[in-house]
């Protein structure tokens, strides 16, 4: 008997709309409005760091939930800005970006069973990611506001009805 080369959780997803509207935006000379796509350079300092970093031959791994400085230096921002104090060492984590974070997030509370409400309109990694942490995605559609300077809404029995556990 062959066995897929995917497991059964990953054969349940379909390509990333972003990757398949880039390609078409490629395919067809358009503006590509899926993916994020910065249009300023990076801050002179920021290039300076990175450039002093590689100049002083810093090349090693840190740790696995960042290097010690940049938690640090995150806390301290957290606390200036929010007026709560914030242990680097037990309450920072860094991650390689957002999808990361999120995923880890996901691993970390949801256990094999579990639902994950997530609002529609989402960002296309929320549903894979609530599979592949063992999760069953729940929707919940947002409406659209009425007025300019409304907010997005949701019916609360909708919310409601999407728990099923």
């Amino acid at each position: 008997m062959s066995r897929s080369r995917t497991s059964e959780k990953a054969s349940r997803f379909t390509e990333s709309v972003i990757r398949e509207m880039t390609r078409l935006a490629q395919q067809h000379g358009a503006v590509n409005l899926s993916q994020g796509f910065p249009d300023f350079p990076a801050p002179a300092d920021i290039k300076a760091a990175a450039c002093d970093a590689i100049n002083a031959d810093i090349n090693q791994y840190a740790v696995t939930w960042g290097a010690k400085p940049l938690r640090d230096a995150i806390a301290a921002d957290f606390t200036r800005r929010h007026g709560v104090t914030v242990d680097s060492d037990a309450h920072v984590t860094v991650c390689c970006g957002s999808t990361e974070a999120m995923m880890s997030t996901m691993m970390a509370i949801v256990d094999p069973g579990d639902e994950v409400i997530i609002f529609e309109p989402f960002y296309e990694n929320y549903g894979p990611d609530a599979v592949l942490s063992g999760a069953t995605p729940r929707f919940v559609t947002l409406r659209e506001p009425a007025a300019i300077d409304a907010d997005w809404s949701f019916d609360p029995d909708e919310l409601a009805a999407a728990f099923n556990n």
